[in-house]
């Protein structure tokens, strides 16, 4: 079977073959993968920075997590049908430990990460156990379907800032997690969304054609000033962030309000720089977002089949599985927005 895994801790992905999907236990299906996404995660495990050397013993590793799938054959005591359409968590607990049988999922002492620490969806086929599979709603096409996971992130920080009527947010990073922050925030009733990013043309597109206006550059002028000039000098009251780089979490404090919150999402090699003391007189709240629980994802399941299609200017690339090498480039390069593979 050829799968793009992470071969060597290293720069790079390899599109090799790896051994077939086993045969499905007790409990577990057997999947054919119909779409999966590139993730910015995947991109940074693909150039190797700071944060996932977690991988080496893993190693070598299919990678893939944004994940759309038909069941195609079912084990024993596994709880959905062959033709079940679904999605995937990416959490695979072991369903023994303490923590497991007190149904507290997060707390499992041998989780295993799809594409990262056990075999992901850069394949054709995949086994996993049936109770991390959610069903798709039938009117949600199989690229659409992949775009589930990242939804689910976005709606998580969404919901961790308690974003609400009337708000004004401002989210840091225009990618695919940016892009589902400001799609959610606007669903949650924010009154205005503005999107900061540097340099991203193609992304801001993709916003436009969702129907996003406030965009902001800094590689044009600061964020402070910009903001500002946005808003007619008023600060904002929730800032959710996606972009890995601390210092955009830095500047966005001098355009939040007092007693804002600031939902941080991407993932960072360097560690933040806050002045305390102007963060303590602000009152300001700083809260960390990963991942999203299953009532998040039921939640983005139902936004996603109330109106599937618009959620495809997300996508701006669906690529045959054997052109990811390509995929990964477009993606590491911000040539792309959101790269769909079909194995």
């Amino acid at each position: 079977m050829i799968a793009l895994r992470k071969t060597s801790a290293g720069f790079g992905i390899a599109l090799t073959e790896a051994p077939p999907a086993p045969a499905p236990r007790p409990g577990e299906v057997t999947l054919a993968v119909e779409a999966v996404g590139i993730c910015g995660s995947d991109v940074h495990a693909y150039e190797w920075t700071d944060g996932y050397a977690f991988m080496v013993p893993y190693l070598p590793v299919t990678m893939g997590h944004e994940i759309a799938a038909k069941i195609v054959r079912v084990g024993p005591d596994a709880s959905l049908a062959e033709g079940t359409r679904v999605t995937l968590l990416g959490g695979i607990t072991c369903g023994r430990c303490a923590a497991c049988r007190a149904d507290n999922p997060a707390g499992c002492t041998d989780r295993r990460m799809l594409g990262w620490t056990r075999d992901g969806g850069f394949a054709k086929h995949l086994t996993v156990p049936a109770r991390v599979c959610l069903p798709l709603p039938q009117n949600i096409p199989p690229a659409i379907g992949a775009l589930a996971e990242p939804l689910g992130v976005s709606c998580e920080a969404v919901l961790t800032g308690g974003v609400g009527l009337g708000d004004t947010v401002l989210v840091l990073g225009p990618g695919t997690i940016g892009q589902g922050m400001a799609l959610i925030a606007r669903a949650a009733g924010a009154a205005r969304v503005l999107v900061a990013g540097h340099g991203d043309v193609p992304r801001f597109q993709v916003l436009k054609g969702m129907g996003f206006t406030d965009l902001i550059d800094v590689a044009d002028a600061p964020l402070s000033d910009q903001v500002f000039k946005a808003t007619s000098g008023a600060k904002v009251d929730v800032v959710l962030e996606a972009t890995g780089h601390p210092a955009s979490i830095t500047e966005s404090l001098k355009v939040l309000r007092r007693r804002g919150g600031v939902v941080v999402g991407g993932i960072h090699s360097m560690p933040l720089n806050l002045s305390l003391t102007d963060f303590v007189r602000q009152g300001h709240q700083l809260r960390a977002s990963y991942g999203a629980t299953r009532s998040t994802w039921n939640k983005v399941l139902s936004l996603l089949a109330s109106n599937p299609e618009s959620f495809r200017p997300m996508i701006s690339h669906e690529l045959t599985l054997d052109r990811g090498l390509q995929g990964f480039e477009l993606a590491r390069q911000r040539a792309a927005s959101k790269v769909i593979l079909m194995p």
